[in-house]
């Protein structure tokens, strides 16, 4: 079975994107801690030579990480191939794995209770993921592992709603739920489930059908959102100053339709919002970004607001459809080599005079500032809205042997086109736009226009 690369920041129930790491093989050259209850706050390939062409599967946490309860944000993973490894401990690990056979083999001969052998096995991989630190890396069990996947493909049974982790005071990934480190809605599908019950956005879950989320990852969180489809999931939140509120949300299949497009301002203005990297987002993209241009649409407006990444080869084409040649992105991976991946072929409004604005916030993460931040270094288009996530690394996803589950672990960072890093930064907007609480409109969106010389009527 191969496995994805993907850029994970935000999570929806799915999420995902980022590219390589040895010994696994890339399928096509991916906020932190989020994951869409779509696909898994994020927008992943290995095994090649620096130098050869890297092609990388993004998946928005998402991560991300973009799953059926949540989503990926970030937006940026990669596949492994399933690895083989000889039985046994490598004669020049010997010693270092000495002290973890004497503990294995205490437990599973003194120990007066029942073990299971693999279990143990899965809590010590588990346990070696934890260690890093990285809110992006982690175990999966087969089950959880099958089910992050599976809300990449564009459908999942979830709820429909895109989470990430948030830590005070600002809005930086973190590892675990707890007394500074919340799972925060990013925003709900239209008509899904999360939304016809009332679920908003900046909403923040403290508890899943009674059990508080207090010492859970993103993943974990929406592993316990996600469900059979009819099932009910009651989640508790906090929604500003107010008390506790309860809702009951009966999960459905999510159809994840990740590109909008429409004609405005009288046919002049071409409007797309990409909501997550999907496998299927760059061809709709350009289908739809296409049939804009086509219409007479010399400006554009892009909005990749609240949009958590995911697969990077998705962020590399949809990039390459505004920008003709160049580098969009650098790889750079932990050997300290660097790799440019140039604009492709065929974009439908790489024209200059087609004026572009790309819309950005605090929850475009991963695969979405890989696009932005490439489109803001070339000058091809304006940033417009609120700073952006700031997540940098590149998942590579890649399964175990013995239906052991699997992992997305950080591979790589990723670079602008003037290899700038974002790391814990974000892209600054060239025209910020503060939205205030209480705003009755769509505050970016009538600035975006008035930029592009026509204002919402």
């Amino acid at each position: 079975m191969t496995d994805p690369r993907t850029l994970e920041g935000g999570t929806t129930e799915p999420t995902a994107s980022e590219p390589g790491a040895p010994g696994a093989t890339a399928h096509e050259p991916t906020a932190p801690g989020a994951t869409p209850d779509v696909p898994e706050g994020s927008p992943d390939p290995n095994d090649r030579p620096p130098t050869s062409r890297r092609l990388t599967t993004i998946v928005a946490l998402a991560l991300v990480g973009v799953l059926g309860g949540a989503a990926l944000f970030g937006a940026g993973f990669l596949l492994g191939d399933q690895q083989a490894r000889m039985p046994g401990t490598p004669d020049d690990r010997e010693a270092l794995f000495a002290p973890f056979w004497d503990a294995y083999d205490a437990i599973t001969g003194r120990f007066v209770g029942q073990t299971d052998g693999k279990a143990l096995v899965e809590g010590a991989i588990r346990g070696m993921f934890e260690a890093i630190g990285d809110p992006f890396s982690g175990y999966l069990t087969s089950d959880e592992y099958k089910s992050s996947i599976s809300g990449i493909s564009g459908s999942f049974e979830g709820i429909g709603a895109v989470m990430m982790t948030r830590a005070e005071p600002g809005e930086e990934a973190c590892d675990r739920a707890g007394p500074t480190c919340y799972i925060v809605v990013i925003r709900t599908l239209p008509d899904a489930p999360a939304a016809r019950a009332g679920l908003r956005t900046d909403d923040r879950i403290v508890a899943i059908d009674d059990a508080p989320v207090d010492g859970l990852t993103i993943g974990e969180t929406i592993d316990r959102v996600r469900g059979p489809r009819g099932s009910t999931v009651r989640l508790s939140i906090v929604r500003g100053q107010a008390e506790t509120l309860e809702l009951a949300i009966v999960r459905d299949i999510i159809q994840t339709e990740v590109v909008t497009s429409e004609i405005m301002v009288d046919g002049t203005v071409g409007y797309i919002r990409l909501d997550g990297f999907s496998s299927s987002a760059a061809d709709d993209f350009h289908d739809q970004l296409a049939a804009l241009v086509e219409a007479g649409a010399r400006r554009i407006v892009f909005d990749l607001r609240g949009d958590p990444g995911g697969f990077v080869d998705a962020a590399e084409k949809i990039a390459s459809e505004f920008i003709a040649t160049g580098p969009v992105f650098w790889e750079s991976f932990a050997d300290g080599t660097e790799l440019a991946h140039q604009a492709l072929p065929g974009g439908v409004a790489t024209d200059p005079a087609i004026e572009v604005v790309v819309l950005v916030d605090g929850g475009s993460a991963s695969a979405s500032e890989i696009v932005a931040g490439a489109l803001q270094d070339t000058g091809r288009a304006r940033l417009v809205g609120e700073q952006t996530f700031g997540k940098d690394t590149i998942q590579q996803w890649q399964t175990l042997t013995d239906d052991a589950g699997g992992f997305r672990l950080s591979v790589a960072r990723w670079l602008t086109p003037d290899k700038r890093s974002i790391h814990e930064l974000g892209l600054t907007p060239d025209v910020p736009v503060d939205v205030p609480a209480d705003a009755e409109s769509d505050v970016v969106l009538e600035r975006a226009l008035e930029l592009l010389g026509a204002p919402a009527s």
